[in-house]
């Protein structure tokens, strides 16, 4: 899916770095960067209402979306959990084909472009053959998530996961995470051919690297994957679960995020996913790093994981973005709302990461977009030129944004909105979303639809 060259946009309004602006006229080079813009002007080529930075979802586990809905009766225990929600998806995935994951990737991203995210982070862990064999191309299910992204035209920042051992003693891996599991040497020969691949998409392609956590990689292969990923985007998810916390103080004598910030160099260019279980101290030394906190309201609500302490996190200039996760909803305003009501709920307060001089909208929606980008290694999250153009439309005729003007838009959006004021979106100038459909939309969900009747057959 190509950049249209010399693309003109013009908004009535639009979000800018240095605050809101009328009559906006964008010129998308035929690299996908912004070329130059105007304000003040007159409407030309494609005109929209109101123009926004179009944000990342930072986390993603594509194939986990065609699981939605499929995990909400409680188990046999008498206490339903996260643990017991991954046994049913540890046995999900044992039936899944790469033809499904690439269908089911495909899908998944459209979706999230209709919602609009221009760009994800795919935090991809499913490498192997059911029983762990793996395929002949060791990277056969890195390249269906990238061949899914050449459908859609999101913008891909692919992190393959390195999964070593089934907890902190090192344990084998379980029947249903042997589809998961590489050491190192295998984990950076899978690295480099999904990188050939890669290639084959457009110059805003990025690949990162994602030791899975505390409990899944060991220290050296966590020293192992930071080498390899040097300064390319590195992910993690950290102090998710209180049972997490409580195993990584049994092996390792300390709390995961103290021993993360004790023994590895976390800087701008990670992104640590969830934190839901940190103590203030905890909190505010992550945020000192440069670290982006990579943050899924909806599946973290979903899986009882806790809330992230979001005002301590941003009182101290801490950076965060948004991911949807487990993929159960594909939605962004939903997750930043979510976001900011986890914090409403937990303190009896309101507009809690409002701030002075800009509304609780403004400050979510400014912050996942400059988080995200950092977060995915791509330069974008602000209209600026130079940056890629990563563009998300608003419908200004829509009900709750008539008349609205500066934050108020942002808010209204969130709050009383949905996804459905949305109408274009552009991922890198590629125009992927108008009058709020995908523009390949018909025929994705016709193969997601064929791929989900035949999973159901083998379930």
């Amino acid at each position: 899916m190509s950049t249209i060259s010399g693309a003109h946009i013009f908004a009535k309004k639009a979000l800018l770095p240095d605050g809101w602006a009328e009559n906006v006229a964008i010129t998308v080079s035929d690299d996908g960067h912004i070329s130059s813009m105007q304000r003040d002007t007159v409407p030309a080529g494609n005109s929209v209402g109101i123009l926004l930075p179009a944000p990342a979802n930072l986390h993603s586990h594509a194939f986990q979306r065609a699981m939605a809905g499929m995990s909400e009766r409680r188990g046999q225990e008498a206490h339903d959990s996260f643990w017991t929600w991954r046994e049913i998806m540890f046995r999900f995935l044992d039936v899944l084909t790469p033809e499904d994951i690439g269908s089911i990737a495909a899908f998944v991203q459209m979706e999230m472009l209709e919602a609009g995210y221009a760009s994800i982070g795919e935090f991809h862990y499913l490498h192997h053959q059911p029983g762990g064999t793996p395929y002949a191309n060791l990277a056969e299910l890195s390249d269906r998530i990238i061949e899914a992204a050449e459908k859609t035209g999101i913008g891909l920042t692919l992190l393959p996961v390195l999964y070593q051992h089934g907890g902190c003693d090192r344990r084998p891996l379980a029947p249903g995470q042997v589809r998961f599991g590489n050491d190192p040497d295998r984990f950076a020969m899978l690295f480099e051919l999904a990188a050939g691949t890669m290639s084959r998409l457009p110059e805003d392609a990025v690949l990162g690297v994602a030791p899975h956590s505390l409990r899944a990689v060991d220290e050296d292969g966590l020293t192992a994957a930071i080498a390899l990923a040097g300064d390319r985007p590195l992910h993690m998810h950290l102090a998710e679960q209180v049972a997490e916390v409580e195993e990584v103080i049994a092996a390792r004598g300390t709390r995961p995020v103290e021993w993360l910030l004790r023994n590895a160099p976390v800087s701008e260019n990670w992104c640590l996913i969830h934190c839901t279980q940190m103590l203030p101290e905890e909190t505010a030394a992550l945020a000192k790093t440069g670290a982006v906190a990579g943050l899924c309201p909806i599946t973290e609500s979903s899986l009882g994981d806790g809330i992230f302490d979001g005002v301590r996190y941003t009182e101290n200039d801490g950076k965060f973005g948004i991911g949807s996760d487990s993929n159960i909803r594909i939605s962004l305003s939903e997750e930043l709302r979510t976001l900011e009501y986890s914090q409403r709920l937990r303190d009896k307060c309101r507009a809690s990461i409002a701030t002075p001089e800009k509304s609780t909208g403004r400050v979510l929606f400014e912050k996942v977009a400059l988080g995200g980008a950092q977060a995915i290694g791509r330069k974008a999250g602000a209209l600026a030129t130079g940056g890629f153009a990563d563009l998300v439309a608003l419908d200004e005729k829509a009900i709750d944004l008539e008349g609205r003007e500066g934050d108020e838009i942002l808010d209204a959006y969130i709050f009383a909105g949905d996804d459905r004021m949305i109408t274009d979106v552009w991922s890198a100038g590629r125009h992927v979303v108008r009058e709020g459909k995908h523009v390949k939309g018909d025929a994705i969900r016709a193969a997601y639809r064929k791929t989900v009747a035949a999973l159901r057959m083998r379930l």
